[in-house]
């Protein structure tokens, strides 16, 4: 759930909260054609940033975490990526470049299985794994 601070969707600045509770599945995406950054702010909880190379393989991660050394982390345009929430009663600040379309704001991985399909609990629970993560 978001709770966006923007007045409109054109606007060139996205500014929301998102709300995530573990087994929240966020389909890998990248922001490309526009070219947009994303940036999360651990208000509450802590999150999971997963970066992928362009087959799909892990690239990165970073754990954020409103109460840890890293409580942020940006994303550049062009990057796939998805956020796993870890901990009940997660919050997340979200800054984006806008405007926002619903259709063509994600490029969604073709190497990712849709959300609320149900190869999607399996996808997230094998990144969860892979990744050795935790759910608080």
């Amino acid at each position: 759930m978001n709770h966006n601070f923007h007045a409109l969707a054109a606007d060139p600045f996205q500014r929301m909260l998102n709300a995530m509770e573990p087994g929240t599945y966020v389909r890998p995406h990248k922001h490309e054609n526009p070219d947009k950054r994303e940036v999360f702010i651990a208000l509450r909880g802590t999150l999971c940033v997963v970066e992928f190379n362009n087959n799909g393989t892990i690239k990165q991660y970073c754990i954020i975490s409103h109460d840890a050394e890293v409580s942020a982390v940006e994303i550049a345009e062009r990057c796939w990526h998805t956020i796993i929430c870890l901990q009940s009663g997660s919050v997340a600040y979200e800054a984006k470049d806008g405007p926002y379309n619903p259709a063509d704001d994600k490029n969604f991985a073709p190497w990712a299985p849709p959300e609320n399909s149900p190869e999607a609990d399996k996808y997230l629970q094998r990144l969860i794994e892979n990744l050795g993560l935790q759910l608080r």
